[in-house]
């Protein structure tokens, strides 16, 4: 995953020692950079030449923006880490064609946007400029990354009432802890890393760190969830949605379906009715704008009765 990966552990793990701030800067940037950068793929291409482009400044660049629709309804799409906004282009193209005005934006270092790094605080600032811009969402659709750094932004003055998260983060020290596995860095870099993000990046947010977790108390009992997540997610292990539906109770619906893994979810028909349909059913909480389980086509049984996830498994056909 990381080039040089020997030589970078020994000359992290020696830095922490004898130059403390250099290794927590050091890791950060290695942190926050993308693995590759996602190309438009040409089914996307007609969608997305449609869109009415701008920008947001964050960080020195100029991010790039997408917007559909009418201006009514709008409904905020999040794309995951080292990916960018057409991957969610079906939910779009749903989205549109129930009167939805779906906006959407790529991250620095991602898609068409400059840059070569992005963090959740710029995500958060991204988020927040297009809250300003077009009012309250009547939801947000997130994926991967894009899930935990919604939630960040919602607990930070956005606002919403409904949000879809497919193959979401939830757990920000799971993500440290496979960054330090691995690069194979010892404890006191991530220690570095921190005190780098809390002293330098948000010094005026005592904490910060620890609020980056979306699987904690979120203090939005308004919010209403529909989570997708596949079994065989190869990228973010279906417990980060388990512990995201638990902290959320009966304002969360989980629905874990095979086969799909962590992109191909983005495409499957089943899963973006579902999601549009809850988007579109009248509010009364997750638990009931969720009732119909994805992939009824192919089969589904309720599964997890037990811990009260109101869990669904779809089997990919």
């Amino acid at each position: 995953m990381y080039p040089m990966a020997p030589l970078i552990r020994t000359a992290l793990n020696a830095a922490a020692r004898v130059a403390p701030g250099a290794a927590g800067r050091q890791a950060f940037r290695l942190f926050v950079r993308p693995l590759g950068r996602a190309r438009l793929k040409p089914g996307e291409r007609a969608l997305f030449d449609a869109a009415r482009t701008g920008h947001v400044r964050v960080g020195g660049e100029e991010v790039v923006t997408y917007a559909w629709g009418d201006g009514r309804r709008p409904v905020l799409i999040v794309h995951g880490w080292s990916s960018r906004a057409s991957r969610l282009g079906a939910f779009v193209d749903a989205l549109l064609a129930r009167g939805f005005s779906p906006v959407a934006f790529d991250a620095p270092g991602h898609g068409a946007s400059p840059g070569r790094a992005s963090n959740i605080l710029e995500y958060r600032r991204i988020i927040r400029e297009l809250h300003a811009r077009h009012g309250d969402f009547d939801a947000i659709v997130a994926h991967s990354f894009g899930v935990i750094a919604s939630l960040f932004a919602l607990r930070g003055g956005v606002r919403t009432t409904r949000l879809v998260g497919i193959g979401g983060v939830s757990s920000f020290d799971l993500l440290v802890q496979g960054f330090q596995t691995g690069l194979g860095v010892d404890d006191r870099v991530v220690r570095r890393m921190r005190e780098h993000v809390e002293r330098r990046l948000a010094p005026t947010e005592p904490g910060i760190w620890d609020r980056f977790d979306a699987d904690r108390d979120t203090g939005r009992p308004d919010l209403d969830l529909l989570l997708f997540h596949d079994e065989d997610d190869d990228m973010v292990p279906v417990v980060h949605a388990r512990r995201l539906a638990r902290v959320h109770g009966d304002r969360a619906r989980l629905v874990v379906t095979r086969g799909l893994g962590h992109r191909r979810i983005l495409r499957d028909p089943e899963v973006v009715r579902e999601a549009v349909e809850f988007l579109t059913a009248p509010a009364a909480g997750a638990t009931e704008a969720a009732t119909a389980p994805v992939g009824a086509a192919t089969g589904t049984a309720p599964v997890g009765a037990a811990t009260g996830e109101g869990e669904r498994r779809a089997v990919a056909g």
